[in-house]
Order: structure tokens, then C-alpha cells, then sequence
């Protein structure tokens, strides 16, 4: 069974250190999906002022209608059970950036029921061009940039940079944060943004961006961008900077 959760205490200390962090977006929902706590980097993102404008609204109170949606879908899973673990997502800011970041979230256990979910999301970085292993690795971004549109195997980029598939996976975290495939991933659905801006149709787009078919450049999309890539299309306010 699943260990106990923080006590109200504790999650107001880990709330007040996570006020520390301008990079990371931490929460604490309850059983409806609701805030309980929040540090600043969310509230600030979401364009409010206070804290309290944030603790007892759900995802779909303070988010635009389909990705409140989508938010709120995300939070029904884990308080199922399920666990995410470190999902990488993309959030539209208020210039129209893109950012992107990793999340995290788990169920909350107390007496052997869940009563919540706690969750952080961290941007990423830039990646860390000193390290010693990076000009290898830059051989093996040039050719996925280059090539994000095929089938790329990850066996081959591993013989590109001269690594073993595991040594590749652990150097590409330590100097990216992510691994191959989610950088791959990163790839093609940024390239897949900027082309619905266009007149192409959906299936050509998911094609034109490596996915084998249309079910699964939508199943991807909105895992990455918590919309549908029609929805994206028909989105035309830009999302508050904030995290789910």
C-alpha cells in the first residue's frame, strides 16, 4: 500500500519552498481536482495576483475551455491511480512562445484511499553546451532535426555518435534532460505548431512530421500540448504561462 501523504504542515512547507523556485510549477489538488496549494510560479503564470485566487478553483475554472478540459481528464487519471512521470508537455505562453517542461504527478493515499494528487512541473533548460560530450551529440541532433520526418531508429543514432543505445540515453539526459525519443518528440510536434497555422490538412501535417497516421499524431499532440491538433488550429487566444 502506498505510503501515507504530507500532512497539511508538510504541504505548506513544501509550498513555501517551492515559492523559491521560478523554474518549477508545484501543486496540491483534492479529490474534485481542486488547488489546495500553489506555489507563486503558478499563480504567476496564471496571471493572478494572489494565491488565494487559485486555491479551491479547478484546472477547468482557470484555464481557456479545451485545455481546462484536457487538464482536468489528466487529473481523473491519477486520482484513479495512475502516475505520470515525467511527461513532456508544452505550454503556449503569453508572447505565443512555446515552452517547454516535464511533469510530474501522483495520487495522494490516506487509510488506503486516495484524497488528492501532488504534482510539479519543471521547465527545461537550456542544454548544457560545455559538457564534454555535447559536439558528440550534436551530430545526432543536426541528423534529427534534418531527418524528424522519417522513421529515425534510435539503434542508428546511437552508431552515429559512436555510443551503446544506453550510454546515448544517459548522456542525452545528462546534457538535455530528455531522451532521444522525447527530444524526437519535441521535434515534430513544434514543427506540427508551426504548420497548422497553414492550409495543410491534418493527416498531411502528421505525415509531413513522422507519425505513422493521423490517430497517432492526434494521441500525441494532445499528450504534448493537452489539445487535439484541430482544437490547436481553432485556438486562437494564446494559453496563460502556467502549468497544469
Amino acid at each position: 500500500m502506498p505510503s501515507a501523504p504530507h500532512t497539511l504542515v508538510d504541504a505548506d512547507l513544501l509550498q513555501g519552498l517551492f515559492d523559491r523556485l521560478p523554474d518549477v510549477v508545484f501543486f496540491i489538488k483534492d479529490q474534485q481536482g481542486r488547488y489546495t496549494h500553489a506555489n507563486q510560479t503558478l499563480v504567476q503564470r496564471l496571471g493572478l495576483g494572489e494565491r488565494e485566487a487559485v486555491i479551491g478553483r479547478s484546472a477547468s475554472e482557470l484555464f481557456p475551455p479545451r485545455l481546462g478540459a484536457s487538464y482536468a481528464a489528466q487529473d481523473r487519471r491519477v486520482l484513479a491511480g495512475a502516475r505520470i512521470e515525467d511527461q513532456l508537455e508544452v505550454h503556449v505562453f503569453q508572447n505565443r512562445a512555446a515552452g517547454w517542461c516535464l511533469t510530474s504527478k501522483q495520487p495522494l493515499w490516506r487509510e488506503g484511499a486516495i484524497h488528492g494528487l501532488i504534482g510539479i512541473s519543471r521547465d527545461l533548460a537550456q542544454p548544457d553546451g560545455r559538457h564534454p560530450g555535447y559536439a558528440r551529440l550534436r551530430r545526432v541532433l543536426d541528423h534529427m532535426e534534418a531527418h524528424y520526418g522519417e522513421a529515425v531508429r534510435m539503434q542508428a543514432l546511437a552508431q552515429l555518435a559512436g555510443l551503446s543505445l544506453s550510454q546515448l540515453e544517459r548522456q542525452f539526459r545528462r546534457v538535455f534532460q530528455l531522451t532521444p525519443q522525447q527530444w524526437l518528440t519535441r521535434l515534430r510536434i513544434e514543427a506540427a505548431m508551426q504548420r497548422l497555422h497553414g492550409e495543410d490538412t491534418i493527416a498531411a501535417i502528421g505525415h509531413a512530421c513522422g507519425f505513422t497516421d493521423q490517430s497517432a499524431f492526434s494521441r500525441q499532440f494532445k499528450a504534448s500540448v493537452g489539445l487535439t491538433p484541430r482544437d490547436y488550429r481553432r485556438l486562437k487566444p494564446a494559453a496563460p504561462d502556467a502549468r497544469t
